[in-house]
């Protein structure tokens, strides 16, 4: 004999209303303005590549070329990726000589790498 599984409800068994509730939290709400920037963020973040890149960077700066050697891929699809981490404004870029160096472009990035890997972690 089997056990079944317990199955969890997805929604209320009876139903039930809590108007103050609800209306606290829609005045908490962000705009939409906000809530799509959001949602473009970790539409970015989704990225099994870029999460990689974005790993590295989380240790130094590097340029294209060391990107290239750790990922293990070539020059042309670590560049794309991080022209769309750069146009997020996720990574930025400088020169050094005829180098150009990528690093996070704030604490903010860092904290969601931390965050996120402890997250999974748990």
């Amino acid at each position: 004999m089997s056990i079944e599984p317990c199955k969890r409800e997805e929604r209320c068994l009876e139903e039930c209303h809590h108007p103050d509730v609800v209306e606290h939290i829609r005045k908490q709400m962000p705009g939409e303005e906000l809530l799509g920037g959001l949602s473009q963020l970790f539409k970015v973040l989704g990225d099994h590549t870029r999460i990689r890149i974005l790993s590295a960077l989380y240790h130094s700066e590097l340029c294209v070329c060391d990107l290239t050697s750790i990922l293990a891929m070539n020059q042309s699809a670590v560049s794309h990726q991080l022209r769309v981490l750069r146009d997020a404004k996720i990574v930025k870029s400088r020169k050094k000589g005829k180098n150009v160096l990528y690093s996070l472009d704030d604490a903010h990035v860092s904290g969601l790498i931390t965050m996120g890997s402890e997250h999974v972690l748990e």
